[in-house]
C-alpha cells in the first residue's frame, strides 16, 4: 500500500494546459476516484503518475518516494514505479494465455518461476479466473477479459493500481458485478487504487472518496459520496454528480419567488423538515436558479405551485415523471413506496410541487439547460 501526492503539477500538449499547479493526495489502501468530463485531464494526471508522459513542473510521490520532480530533475522509469493498471481496452494480448497473459510484467522483471506462478495463481484466484487459466483472450468474454486485466495489475503492484474507465465496455450488469469485485479484491488485498471516469454512478458505488475535475482541469472538490452529493461545492459538481433540475427564482421581501416571464410564484422550500421562505444570504431582486434533484420534488397537493403531469416511467423501484412548470420541463422521481403510500400520477394529472433541499446559484445565461 502507498499514499500518492500530486504536488503543482503543470502539462501542456503545445500551447494547450491541460493541467496546472495540480495537487493532490490519496490515502494508503484508499479507493479514490477521480472523475469529470471527457478532455478535462484525468487520463493525462495518469500518465504522468505512470511515467508515460513528463510534466513541466512539479513533483509526484509514491510514498516517501518522488518519482518525478522538475526542479531536482528526478524522473523514475515507468517500470520502477511499482503500479498495476488496467486500461479500458483491456490490452490483453491476444496470442498469450490468461496465465501468459498474467505472469507477462513479472517475467520482464525477471521474477523467480516458483514466486511468479505462486503470484499468478493468487491472482486468478481473487478474479475467479482459475479455470480459465489455458484460454486465449478469444475464448473469453469482455467481462472476463476485463478480470485478466485487473489480475494481472494485481501481480504488477501489491501497492498501487490505476483503473483508467475499466468498465465503460461492459454492458450493466457485467459493470454492476465488476464494481463489487473491484472493492472485493481492494479490500482484501488492501492496495490503493486510483479509478479514473467520467461514470459518476460507478465512481460513487465504489469509491471511499471522490476528487471531481472541472473541464479546465482544475479540481473543485474532494469528499465522500455524502459530502458531493448533498454540499456540492459549486453549480458545476451540482450538475455533473447526479441529475438536477435548474428552476429560476428571485429573491422578494417576504421570501422566495419562482420567476417566470409570465408568472412570479411564491413558493417554499424545506430544510430538515424547516420551511425556509426568507434566507438572508440572498440579495433582495437579484436573480438566482434553484438547483433540485428530482428526488428531492416532492407531489403537494397544498402547494400553490402547479404544473401537469407530461409523461410517467414505471421503472419497478420508482416512477420517473416529467412536469410542466410554466413552459419549463421538470424530472421528478418517486418512489414505489411513496406511490403506494399516496398515488400515481399519470399523463395531463396536475399536480402540486415542494422543494426539499435545494441549491441556490447566480443565474447563468438564459440557454442554459432546464434538465442535466
Amino acid at each position: 500500500m502507498a499514499q500518492i501526492k500530486f504536488d503543482n503539477i503543470t502539462f501542456r500538449y503545445g500551447k494547450k494546459t491541460i493541467l496546472e499547479n495540480f495537487s493532490l493526495d490519496i490515502e494508503e489502501s484508499q479507493i479514490m476516484g477521480l472523475v469529470g468530463p471527457s478532455g478535462c485531464g484525468k487520463t493525462t494526471l495518469l500518465r504522468c503518475l505512470c511515467g508515460f508522459v513528463k510534466p513541466e513542473q512539479g513533483e509526484i510521490f509514491i510514498g516517501n518516494t518522488c518519482v518525478f520532480s522538475a526542479d531536482r530533475h528526478i524522473n523514475v522509469a515507468p517500470e520502477k514505479r511499482n503500479i498495476g493498471v488496467v486500461f479500458q481496452d483491456y490490452a490483453v494480448w491476444p496470442h498469450m494465455t490468461v496465465l501468459e497473459n498474467i505472469t507477462y510484467p513479472m517475467r520482464k522483471r525477471k521474477v523467480p518461476k516458483e514466486t511468479m506462478l505462486k503470484k499468478a495463481e493468487f491472482a486468478l484466484k481473487q478474479v475467479r479466473m482459475e479455470r480459465y487459466r489455458n484460454h486465449l483472450p478469444s475464448q473469453l468474454s469482455g467481462g472476463q477479459q476485463q478480470r485478466v486485466a485487473i489480475a494481472r495489475a494485481l501481480v504488477s503492484s501489491d501497492d498501487i493500481i490505476v483503473l483508467d474507465e475499466p468498465i465503460t465496455n461492459l454492458d450493466a450488469k457485467l459493470r454492476e458485478e465488476m464494481l463489487v469485485e473491484i472493492r472485493e479484491i481492494q479490500k482484501t488485498i488492501g492496495t490503493t487504487i486510483i479509478y479514473i471516469t467520467h461514470d459518476q454512478e460507478a465512481a460513487l458505488q465504489l469509491c471511499d472518496k471522490i476528487a471531481v475535475m472541472q473541464p479546465d482541469g482544475k479540481l473543485c472538490q474532494i469528499g465522500t459520496d455524502e459530502d458531493i452529493i448533498l454540499s456540492p461545492a459549486n453549480r458545476f459538481v451540482f450538475t455533473f454528480i447526479g441529475v438536477s433540475n435548474f428552476i429560476p427564482v428571485t429573491k422578494k421581501k417576504d421570501g422566495m419567488y419562482l420567476d417566470f416571464e409570465n408568472n412570479c410564484v411564491k413558493y417554499q422550500d424545506f430544510k430538515n423538515g424547516t420551511i425556509q421562505e426568507n434566507i438572508s444570504d440572498f440579495a433582495e431582486d437579484k436573480e438566482y436558479e434553484m438547483g433540485i434533484r428530482p428526488m428531492d420534488i416532492v407531489f403537494d397537493e397544498k402547494s400553490a405551485v402547479k404544473g401537469k403531469v407530461i409523461s410517467c416511467t414505471f421503472l419497478g423501484n420508482e416512477c420517473t415523471y416529467f412536469v410542466d412548470l410554466y413552459g419549463k420541463q421538470l424530472r421528478v422521481e418517486q418512489s414505489t413506496l411513496d406511490i403506494i403510500n399516496s398515488r400515481e400520477y399519470q399523463e395531463n394529472d396536475e399536480v402540486g410541487l415542494s422543494f426539499v433541499n435545494p441549491k441556490y446559484y447566480e443565474r447563468e445565461e438564459k440557454e442554459a439547460q432546464n434538465v442535466q
